[in-house]
């Protein structure tokens, strides 16, 4: 059994798991706040989209660890445990943002003043992601 390219999907499935489930918190938030609310809507849409990039990045990092795991550069065990360990980075931030992004969405109802503030918390939370993303690209 090859096991070379497990890693590459885990890191892809862990990344979409976290994102849908991040997107479904904070589209759940926009839809209740979008029911009281006349206006903006769009700002709600955008925001609950953010949790969205996380599956961007384990896309990507796939596509980058195929060629070093089939030349040899990376061996199948680096893979899987790059994969696990940066696809559950992925998916606990997706998932806190998707619950900050709900949050902010409700603050904003009622404040919309504070909305660019809340994009704030959110792109913290996003940094992290990121941060566990160019860990696994210098490690590749």
């Amino acid at each position: 059994m090859d096991f070379a390219m497990v890693g590459p999907a885990i890191v892809l499935g862990l990344g979409c798991i976290g994102s849908s489930i991040g997107c479904g918190i904070a589209g759940m938030a926009s839809h209740a706040v979008m029911s009281r609310v006349e206006e903006n809507h769009g700002k709600f849409i955008g925001m609950s989209a953010m949790p969205s990039s996380q599956s961007i990045y384990g896309f990507v990092l796939m596509i980058l660890m195929q060629e070093p795991l089939k030349n040899g550069t990376l061996s199948p065990l680096s893979g899987i445990g790059i994969g696990v360990s940066v696809g559950m980075a992925l998916l606990f931030s997706s998932v806190y943002q998707g619950m900050c992004a709900a949050s902010a969405i409700q603050a904003s109802a009622k404040q919309p003043a504070i909305l660019g503030k809340a994009f704030t918390a959110l792109g913290i939370v996003e940094s992290f992601s990121i941060f566990a993303f160019v860990f696994a690209l210098l490690l590749i």
